[in-house]
């Protein structure tokens, strides 16, 4: 049986809430149906149609060395053979552990978990309990998964406390999390000024994704890992999205920042469900069962998916793979810029390592407002003319995009040509 993407939409929206079980997967951010996936290979997807596409999603990140990588897939069929969960220990979680602490020194003591939000809740709750307060600071636009007091938007004014962002969510659960402006220093030294006493830590995506690409300052970084220093606040970074992804130690070692807490995911999984907390020991053992701050999980540390992990942090260190990634990168940013500037349709875009942020304005935002600036109608018409010439991009505005290592010179170059296309036709 022939099934296209129309068809499988139509048999899932009658099953699964809006069809799809991430809500972005649902394209109602820039209409029409979502392709479904059939398999992947190297810098390609394929769909139930048939219909092949460069991909720039890549998981939303996992994928840096391509999809159905070989040392990988091999890694993961080896491990399924010996069994697929135990919920005992397994040498295999030491020696991710051992691998992923080498490569970031701030985790001097790590736990892992089987996804992003579940790593930022627990770093979350591991913050108020080693502090013993109850005040979060997050900024606007960050997102650190689906937890509910991390599901926050700005208050009315300065220096307000956050209200619920969904449904579900009570305000009492959010009465403790101030969001402040990403990027802007002095808002964090007002509320350190007014809270200090009172704030348990600040969890930041020091390069953010979630908003599309939007760096962190240098200024605005230092700034929070200082007055957290000073205030006796916990310095949490969420590199689940830039952990591995915009340098081989992560995004702290290009600002030169130790978090007292940094959380992981996305890469270290290569494609399957793990994610991690680390931190200074004597934080860190303040989880059960050393301490009083409650975690566990049954698939926590899964053999397969530590398998996939190892197998892709083993690919990663290999000499001038970042140089590689990044200079690709790089060249795909520089060919968008290029064409955008030769077509005048007032696009741009960004890159950290191997991740990237494609803008309909004329350059890249600096923060949450500049980026709710951008056309976002612009940006879904060029959508859809990439994804008609078989290129897969995030179906959003506010999601940053992923090169893999298996994006030769040639697809991106494929890829360019067709965006220039795009551009001119808009």
């Amino acid at each position: 049986m022939t099934h296209t993407n129309d068809s499988l939409f139509t048999r899932a929206q009658a099953i699964i809430p809006g069809g799809v079980n991430s809500p972005v997967r649902a394209f109602r951010s820039v209409g029409g149906t979502p392709r479904f996936i059939v398999r992947g290979e190297g810098p390609y997807l394929w769909d139930a149609e048939g219909r092949r596409y460069i991909d720039y999603v890549g998981s939303w990140g996992p994928m840096i060395l391509g999809h159905a990588h070989p040392a990988v897939v091999k890694a993961v069929q080896d491990a399924a053979a010996h069994g697929l969960s135990f919920g005992m220990p397994t040498e295999g979680e030491i020696e991710i552990a051992e691998v992923v602490t080498g490569l970031v020194p701030s985790m001097q003591r790590i736990r892992f978990v089987s996804s992003g939000t579940e790593a930022a809740m627990t770093a979350i709750r591991l913050a108020r309990g080693f502090t013993g307060r109850s005040k979060i600071i997050k900024f606007e636009g960050c997102y650190h998964g689906h937890a509910d007091s991390l599901l926050v938007k700005a208050g009315s004014g300065l220096l307000t406390f956050g209200n619920p962002s969904s449904a579900g969510v009570p305000p009492e659960i959010t009465q403790h999390t101030l969001v402040l402006d990403f990027n802007d220093a002095q808002q964090l030294h007002d509320a350190f000024k007014q809270y200090g006493d009172q704030i348990a830590g600040v969890i930041v995506e020091p390069v953010a994704g979630n908003m599309n690409l939007v760096p962190g300052s240098k200024e605005f970084l230092n700034a929070m890992s200082t007055l957290c220093t000073q205030h006796g606040a916990l310095c949490i970074f969420d590199e689940v999205m830039t952990g591995f992804r915009v340098a081989l130690h992560g995004a702290q070692s290009l600002y030169g920042i130790t978090p007292d807490i940094t959380v992981l995911g996305k890469v270290i999984g290569g494609g399957m469900p793990v994610a991690a907390l680390g931190g200074r020991r004597d934080v860190m053992e303040h989880l059960s069962p050393l301490g009083g701050v409650y975690q566990a999980g049954t698939l926590s540390g899964n053999p397969v998916s530590v398998a996939a992990g190892l197998a892709t942090l083993a690919e990663i260190q290999k000499p001038g793979f970042y140089e590689a990634l990044s200079a690709s990168t790089a060249s795909f940013v520089n060919g968008i810029n290029a064409a955008a500037g030769r077509t005048h349709q007032g696009f741009s875009a960004a890159s950290v390592g191997g991740m990237f942020g494609l803008f309909a304005s004329p350059k890249p935002p600096a923060s949450y407002a500049e980026v709710m600036q951008a056309d976002k109608e612009k940006f879904n018409h060029f959508f859809h003319k990439m994804l008609d010439a078989g290129v897969h991009l995030a179906p959003s505005a506010y999601e940053a995009g992923f090169v893999s290592a298996a994006h030769t010179k040639s697809v991106i170059d494929e890829t360019l040509a067709a965006a220039e296309q795009a551009m001119q036709s808009l």
